[in-house]
């Protein structure tokens, strides 16, 4: 979906893919036909997002093959869907029985990562809708944060000077420019806006930037307008918001708020789990670990649970989202004078894991981006159906 900011601007509504277990092109196109056309259909829209996410291996056919790349793009057009950002964040495999630490691999200073990116790069430019002249790819922000010694850094410097000559050329050919955001997550090298700017800053603000992650925002327990001003003072830009709420228990002790939280404590993805005490945020890397004993939970601060919940319900009682955060990023982003993201993409990649996954699939997701419309029609955004 498109929307007109009160500045003229337009600002691209869409849902993540990764939702999705699909690993070759054949998958991909079937989820086209499975789950978006249906999304769109319920929201009763002609033209539907899709933040697409292509394993190394999709990726690979459609940058060598131009015959692929037509077909998923006419399957795109028939289906009155547009893409203008992919989720280059997992490699492969993101729907294996256990995923946890493996999604964060191969890393930044890994040749495999940077030739990943610049295919993504690549197919993006071609599947941009043609009144659409640039794109964005979401990335991991460097590395899980062990092992990362200073020779890993130092690699990981010179391929993003390689990826920043990569995306300029690719501008340069087809006229198309992609801008690469990388994503701030619990547990990683760049887990906040602060590590942000002193592991990214002085990067080519046109060409790279900030995937800013509702989720793992809250999960810090970062302050949004505080979060989104340090990135502007340090010249970031969020070039990709992704549209995101974590779980909260308020009182962690509480035997109703730990059965749920059990609940949750599923084997496939890691669940970065944190809170606050005397000495700043404290955390541990899963929720299992949490549980059996690693963070406090008698001090009285809210555990923030990594968990990507459907952004327009709540969780099972006494838990509760992180929305009203996601509510401040998205006034701070859009609610000025100024469009600062143009670029929102919906991604609860978690319904599979939810203690009751959903009988249906499209209406949930439909629904979630109807809660997103809703908040962006209420800071003044004007749906957009050109």
């Amino acid at each position: 979906m498109r929307f007109r900011h009160p500045d003229g601007s337009t600002v691209h509504l869409g849902y993540c893919s990764n939702v999705h277990q699909a690993e070759d092109l054949e998958g991909v196109i079937a989820q086209l036909a499975d789950y978006a056309e249906p999304v769109r259909e319920r929201l009763g829209v002609d033209r539907l997002g899709i933040g697409l996410w292509l394993a190394q291996p999709v990726v690979s056919e459609l940058a060598d093959d131009g015959g692929a790349l037509e077909r998923l793009k006419s399957e795109l057009r028939v289906r009155g869907l547009e893409t203008v950002t992919l989720n280059a964040f997992p490699y492969a495999g993101f729907h294996r029985e256990v995923v946890k630490k493996d999604v964060y691999l191969p890393d930044w200073a890994d040749e495999a990562r940077l030739k990943y990116t610049l295919d993504c790069a690549r197919v993006l430019a071609a599947l941009l809708p043609d009144d659409v002249d640039h794109g964005s790819v979401s990335t991991l922000p460097l590395a899980w944060r062990t092992p990362w010694q200073r020779a890993c850094a130092e690699e990981a410097r010179r391929a993003l000077d390689r990826l920043t000559a990569g995306l300029a050329s690719l501008e340069s050919w087809t006229g198309r420019r992609i801008r690469v955001g990388f994503e701030p997550e619990p547990g990683c090298v760049v887990e906040t806006t602060t590590q942000a700017v002193r592991e990214l800053g002085g990067l080519d603000s046109d060409r790279l930037g900030i995937c800013l992650d509702a989720c793992h925002l809250a999960v810090q327990f970062e302050e949004p307008a505080e979060a989104l001003r340090r990135l502007a003072e340090a010249g970031m830009p969020v070039v990709k918001l992704q549209a995101s709420c974590a779980v909260e228990a308020t009182d962690p002790a509480d035997p109703a708020a730990r059965a749920a939280l059990h609940r949750l404590a599923e084997p496939r993805f890691l669940h970065q789990t944190r809170t606050v005490t005397d000495g700043g945020v404290v955390g541990v890397d899963d929720l299992p670990e949490a549980l059996d004993g690693g963070l406090p939970d008698t001090d009285g601060g809210s555990w923030r649970v990594h968990f990507h919940a459907p952004l327009h319900t709540e969780p099972e009682p006494p838990l509760r989202t992180t929305s009203a955060q996601l509510d401040q990023v998205l006034t701070g982003l859009l609610g000025g004078a100024s469009a600062h993201c143009d670029h929102i993409e919906v991604e609860t990649y978690t319904w599979s894991v939810l203690p009751e996954p959903p009988t249906d699939l499209p209406g949930g997701i439909a629904a979630e981006l109807a809660w997103a419309r809703d908040r962006l029609t209420g800071l003044g955004l004007k749906e957009d159906p050109s």
